[in-house]
């Protein structure tokens, strides 16, 4: 019963940060040539959102796999964690990135399609689908798979650490100088491994109460949450006036901590059958946002410029992307398991 309502609650974070990450890429006003008062507004609105609250969707997304690897972590179960992830992270992150190259190499052959998309005619050739499978070139939502990777790649590494108490410290310290002193990792995003690391500290030394395995922290457990949501909050402005990126970093940070550790598990009902769609609609909602909110303008070019019709359009985007992407899905898991197994990770 503890792992059935654990993952649940995986499975409802995982949903609530793709509805997140999906407006973060809905922006609408640059793609239509209009000059109507009400676009600032609309531009304000659309930007707090996305650039605001939304901006917790992928510092989410590494919390939670950082959280995953990391529980019930022991030498001996390094192999089995390191498998899973060849399944569920890399076989996907190669299809997928393979599988955008093509689609953008026959797309730019096609003259109305190619116009659309405006990459020119992508030559199909062994280097540049190494390059595009590799670095993510055609599908860039994936810079997120690919640092995901490299932190898996090194958590023995981050383990030495995080395995005792003065070495979880002294990692988020270490990790925390890095950026503010902008000294990265070659490769691998500082922000990346915060919330990563941060994210294996608490699995591997507040798991008990975070996942509420002791009796009577309930009300305790959902106050700090509340508290660090709203420190978070403050820490936004801070980071705001001051122009700082750190402090930027750790309000998303507080933000994505408070929410895990707040929201008790066995608070929330058992997640929808289409709210386990989360991976697939995270790797294709890009193209799908960018395609409706290109077409549209030549559609309907009047009403495509209305403020209220923009705003509207953002606002229900991940509801569009949703009500696409999960009969997809289903049927791609129905009719062609191996491939969807292959596309999703086995998730």
């Amino acid at each position: 019963m503890q792992d059935k309502t654990f993952h649940n609650k995986v499975t409802w974070f995982s949903f609530f940060f793709s509805l997140l990450v999906i407006w973060v890429h809905s922006y609408n006003i640059e793609l239509h040539q209009a000059t109507s008062p009400g676009l600032e507004t609309v531009y304000r609105l659309q930007h707090a959102i996305g650039e605001g609250l939304s901006q917790i969707a992928v510092p989410g997304f590494f919390f939670i796999s950082g959280y995953l690897f990391f529980r019930n972590f022991t030498w001996k179960k390094l192999p089995q964690k390191w498998g899973r992830r060849i399944r569920s992270v890399l076989i996907p992150y190669i299809v997928w990135n393979f599988l955008y190259y093509l689609g953008y190499v026959i797309g730019s052959h096609l003259p109305w399609i190619g116009n659309l998309m405006g990459k020119g005619v992508i030559p199909f050739q062994l280097f540049t689908a190494f390059d595009a499978i590799v670095h993510f070139r055609y599908n860039y939502v994936f810079w997120y798979l690919y640092q995901l990777i490299l932190l898996i790649a090194i958590a023995p590494i981050l383990y030495l650490f995080l395995q005792f108490a003065f070495g979880r410290i002294l990692l988020v310290i270490l990790v925390w100088v890095m950026v503010i002193f902008h000294k990265n990792v070659p490769v691998i995003n500082g922000d990346a491994m915060i919330y990563f690391a941060t994210a294996g500290a608490l699995a591997l030394g507040l798991d008990s109460w975070v996942e509420e395995r002791r009796k009577g922290n309930r009300i305790l457990q959902v106050a700090t949450g509340a508290v660090t949501v709203m420190g978070s909050v403050f820490v936004y402005h801070l980071s705001v006036s001051r122009n700082s990126v750190p402090l930027l970093l750790l309000c998303r940070l507080l933000a994505v901590a408070g929410l895990w550790t707040g929201i008790p598990k066995t608070s929330l009902p058992e997640a929808k059958d289409f709210m386990k769609y989360n991976f697939f609609l995270y790797a294709i909602h890009f193209v799908f946002v960018r395609f409706i909110n290109k077409i549209i303008p030549r559609i309907f070019p009047g009403i495509s410029a209305n403020p209220v019709f923009l705003m509207g359009l953002y606002l229900i985007m991940p509801a569009l992307i949703w009500a696409i992407g999960v009969p997809i899905g289903k049927f791609l898991k129905k009719r062609t398991p191996f491939l969807w197994s292959l596309l999703s990770g086995g998730r």
